[in-house]
C-alpha cells in the first residue's frame, strides 16, 4: 500500500530532474502506480473512499424490524435481554457467540435513530455566591476510636468557585446536624454566601415529625444568616457535582493520609477530629487565592450562632420512661408523672426539670429504638421482681454477656427465683459497682464456683478490704537545714 509519505518524496526526487522512473524507484513504488497518483495529484489518504458496506452477511437482517420496534416502543431494553428473546422464539438460530454483534447493532441504533441522552451543561461558577452541603457515609474506611468501630457521618461544605472545603463529624442526617455543620462551616469561614444549595434533606426530614416542622426551623436558619436556600431535583445527584465529587476526594485523602499513619484507630473523637482538620487545612492550602476572591463578596455574619437544639417538653410514663422523636428513654422513677424539658442536640439529650439538667443521654438515630438504663428502675425491679420476666424492655436490663449468662444459670437452678436472685446481683451493680459484679461473675465463671449473690458480695467485700489495705508510701519532707550543711561542708547529723 503506497502511503503519503512516498508521495512527497516522489514529487521531491522529480524536482531534482530526474527521470520519472527512477524518481518512483527511490520512492519505493512501481511506475504505473507513481503515474496514477501524480496524475490525480492528490495523496493516497485523500483518495481513500470511506467504508460504509458490510463486509459479511447481518445475521440479524430478517429479525431487525422487530427488534426494532420492541426498542422504539421501550428504548431501555438491553441488547442481551432482546437476544434471549430470539433464543427463545427461534430455538436453534442464534449462538451464544452471536450476542455481541447484536449489541453492537443496538448501540447503533441508539447514537443513529435512538431518544436523546441526557444533556450536562458545565456551571461557570462566580466568587461568594455559591455554597453546597451535603452528608456523605465514613463507615468504608473502617475508623476505629479506642479499638471499637466508629460509625459516623461527615457533613461536608464545599464552595463550589474556590472548592474551599471544611466538614463536622455527626451521626445521622438530622436538622441538629445540619445547623451544626452549616454554622460552623460558615463561622470558619468567616462570611456567608449568597445562596446555600443542598439535595432534597429526605432523610432530615423523616427523622422529624412532620415535613412543616422541618422547613420552618431550616427556614429560620437560613433567614438568621441571610441565605437564599435551593434543592436539586429528586434523583439527579449530579446537580450538587462539586459536592458530590468533593466527597469523593475528600474520602480519596483521607484514606491515603490513613495509609500513611498507618493505623485507623485513635484514642478519643477529639484525636480524630483534630486530625480531620489538619486533612482538610492540608486540601485547602492550594486555594488562597480563588478564597480570597470570595472572601472579600461574602457577606458578614450575624452577631451571634444561631441555637442548632430544639426544646420539647414531654411526660414521663408510669414506665419511667420518655419518648422523643420515634424513640424511648429511661429517666429517674422519681419523675415518674413530671413534665420534663428536653434539650434535643446532634448528639445527645438533655432532660431539664426545675431549671436543672437531671439526665444527659445518648442520642438515638432513626425511629422505634429505646435506651433503657436499669439504674433508672432498679430500685423497683426489686420490689417487684415477677415484672421482670415479661418486661418488654428485658434485654437492656444485662449490661454485660456475664449478666446474663448469671440470669441463665439462675433460671436452671431455680426458675422459679431466678429473677429475684438476678435482680439482687443487678442491685449491687447499681449501688456497688457494675465493674466489680462483672469480674465478680467472671472469676465465679472461671474457677467452676456456684454462682450466687452471696459469693458476689463476699467478691465485692474482698476487693474493697485489699483497697483499704494497700500499702500508703510516706515521701518524708526534706529538711533545708541538712541541704545548707552540705554546701557548707560541715558535717551532717542526723
Amino acid at each position: 500500500m503506497v502511503t503519503d509519505q512516498q508521495i512527497r518524496r516522489l514529487r521531491k526526487y522529480m524536482q531534482k530532474e530526474m527521470t520519472f522512473s527512477a524518481a518512483a524507484s527511490k520512492a519505493g513504488m512501481d511506475e504505473k502506480t507513481a503515474r496514477k497518483y501524480i496524475r490525480s495529484g492528490r495523496l493516497p489518504s485523500e483518495l481513500k473512499v470511506d467504508h460504509n458496506w458490510r463486509t459479511r452477511k447481518n445475521p440479524f437482517e430478517e429479525d431487525w424490524p422487530e427488534l426494532k420496534q420492541m426498542l422504539e416502543l421501550n428504548p431501555g431494553l438491553e441488547a442481551k435481554t432482546l437476544f434471549g428473546y430470539l433464543q427463545r422464539k427461534y430455538p436453534g438460530r442464534y449462538q451464544d457467540g452471536q450476542l455481541r454483534t447484536l449489541q453492537r447493532h443496538v448501540k447503533v441504533w441508539r447514537a443513529l435513530e435512538g431518544p436523546p441522552k441526557e444533556v450536562f451543561f458545565a456551571q461557570e461558577h462566580k466568587p461568594g455566591q455559591l455554597c453546597q452541603s451535603d452528608f456523605t457515609s465514613m463507615n468504608d474506611l473502617q475508623i476505629t476510636i479506642g479499638g471499637s468501630t466508629f460509625q459516623h457521618l461527615v457533613y461536608h461544605f464545599v464552595l463550589p468557585y474556590s472548592n474551599w472545603e471544611t466538614g463536622t463529624i455527626c451521626f445521622s442526617e438530622s436538622f441538629e446536624a445540619l445547623s451544626e455543620g452549616l454554622q460552623s462551616a460558615l463561622w470558619e469561614l468567616g462570611g456567608v454566601p449568597v445562596m446555600h444549595q443542598s439535595d432534597r434533606l429526605s432523610a432530615a426530614v423523616n427523622n422529624l415529625s412532620n415535613s412543616q416542622e422541618f422547613t420552618e426551623r431550616y427556614q429560620a436558619l437560613l433567614s438568621h444568616y441571610r441565605l437564599q436556600g435551593r434543592k436539586i431535583n429528586a434523583r439527579c445527584a449530579h446537580e450538587n457535582g462539586d459536592v458530590e465529587q468533593r466527597h469523593y476526594r475528600f474520602k480519596k485523602a483521607l484514606e491515603q493520609a490513613l495509609l500513611l499513619r498507618g493505623s485507623r484507630n485513635f484514642q478519643d473523637r477529639q484525636e480524630y477530629e483534630l486530625y480531620l482538620g489538619k486533612l482538610f487545612n492540608q486540601l485547602n492550602a492550594g486555594r488562597h487565592d480563588r478564597l480570597n476572591e470570595e472572601l472579600k463578596i461574602l457577606k458578614r455574619l450575624p452577631a451571634r450562632r444561631l441555637e442548632s437544639s430544639k426544646r420539647v417538653r414531654v411526660p414521663v410514663s408510669r414506665g419511667s420512661t420518655i419518648k422523643v422523636d420515634h424513640n424511648i428513654y429511661s429517666v429517674n422513677s422519681r419523675l415518674i408523672g413530671e413534665q420534663v424539658r428536653v434539650k434535643v442536640e446532634a448528639d445527645q439529650l438533655e432532660v431539664w426539670y426545675a431549671q436543672r439538667c437531671v439526665e444527659r443521654l445518648p442520642r438515638l438515630h432513626g425511629r422505634k429504638k429505646r435506651h433503657i438504663q436499669y439504674r433508672h428502675i432498679i430500685d423497683w425491679l426489686v420490689r417487684k421482681p415477677g415484672a421482670f420476666e415479661n418486661y418488654r424492655y428485658q434485654p437492656d436490663l444485662f449490661p454485660t454477656h456475664r449478666f446474663r449468662i448469671a440470669y441463665d444459670y439462675f433460671k436452671e437452678q431455680d426458675e422459679a427465683r431466678a429473677a429475684k436472685k438476678y435482680l439482687r446481683l443487678l442491685y449491687l451493680a447499681a449501688y456497688e459497682s457494675e465493674t466489680k459484679v462483672d469480674e465478680a461473675i467472671d472469676q465465679l465463671l472461671r474457677s467452676g464456683k456456684t454462682i450466687s449473690c452471696k459469693a458476689v458480695e463476699e467478691a465485692l467485700q474482698i476487693s474493697l478490704n485489699n483497697n483499704e489495705s494497700r500499702k500508703t508510701i510516706e515521701i518524708r519532707s526534706v529538711c533545708l537545714n541538712d541541704y545548707d550543711a552540705l554546701l557548707s561542708g560541715r558535717t551532717v547529723t542526723s
